[in-house]
């Protein structure tokens, strides 16, 4: 299992509809092959700051597979004008 982290700033103010979006483009990810779960964490101290954690079966899942998919068109529709800077994606393994 693969955990894919981002930290998520999102353009001041657009918050609310960043939640929207992201409501739309849940299911998006959830029906792509290898996906296990996400979470979403609203930041404390920065009001447009977030975590998103997605558990994937194998990296491939996530590069190859849903990056590369007509799916991922979509939710960089949704989801890509909100980000400011657009976050860095990592990939972390259980020890």
């Amino acid at each position: 299992m693969i955990t894919e982290i981002a930290i998520l700033n999102i353009k001041q103010n657009q918050s609310e509809e960043y939640l929207k979006s992201f409501a739309k483009a849940a299911s998006i990810i959830t029906a792509s092959e290898g996906y296990i779960s996400h979470e979403l964490q609203k930041c404390v101290e920065h009001e447009d700051k977030f975590l998103l954690t997605v558990k994937w079966q194998t990296l491939e899942n996530h590069t190859e597979g849903f990056r590369k998919s007509e799916a991922y068109q979509e939710w960089k529709r949704l989801l890509h004008h909100y980000y400011d800077p657009f976050p860095e994606v990592e990939h972390y393994s259980l020890l």
